[in-house]
């Protein structure tokens, strides 16, 4: 059964989405995903969210673009924590989408990451989730180590082989086919 649902305004969000995920994914968490719009689905968007905790969701990932409102629309209809994605727009880089989620007018929160930043929401939510959860919280422990251990290996090879081959093989990585 899904814990967390993750939601996008558009198809154009899912290459952004698909981050929280694979992080979900990652941690083993089972979830759902969909595209529902504030603007065009306003029917779907309330009914997604009403139902959304008798369907056993934990916790609702958003990403939206412009205007922004999905993840207000739905924070609005359910008791479930949402964690709002701001998506970056061509108009004006993202900061529409960050202002739109941001500013929730009180009694309706939506925690908000970034611009672009499912993969913290994903994280965030895995993380919300660990306070009932003492294997899941050790995986993000783990993760965590990981990442402190991926810093001081860059660290060590920077400072071994200097800042100009540093760089060479990072460009010489791009070029390599995966």
């Amino acid at each position: 059964m899904p814990l967390v649902g993750i939601v996008m305004g558009s198809d154009s969000d899912l290459p952004i989405m698909k981050s929280a995920a694979e992080i979900l994914e990652k941690f083993g968490i089972d979830y759902e995903l969909t595209i529902i719009s504030a603007h065009r689905s306003p029917k779907r968007a309330i009914e997604y969210a009403s139902t959304a905790m008798e369907r056993g969701l934990e916790v609702i990932i958003a990403g939206a673009g412009g205007a922004a409102h999905l993840p207000g629309v739905l924070a609005a209809m359910t008791p479930l924590p949402v964690i709002g994605v701001p998506i970056k727009t061509s108009a004006l880089d993202g900061i529409d989408s960050l202002y739109s989620i941001v500013q929730m007018p009180s009694g309706i929160p939506v925690a908000t990451v970034s611009i672009n930043g499912a993969k913290n929401a994903g994280i965030l939510a895995a993380q919300i989730l660990s306070v009932v959860d003492s294997g899941l919280r050790q995986k993000i422990v783990e993760h965590k180590k990981q990442l402190a251990k991926d810093v001081n290996d860059k660290a060590v090879l920077l400072e071994e082989i200097g800042y100009k081959e540093y760089l060479a093989q990072k460009e010489a990585a791009k070029k390599e086919p995966k």
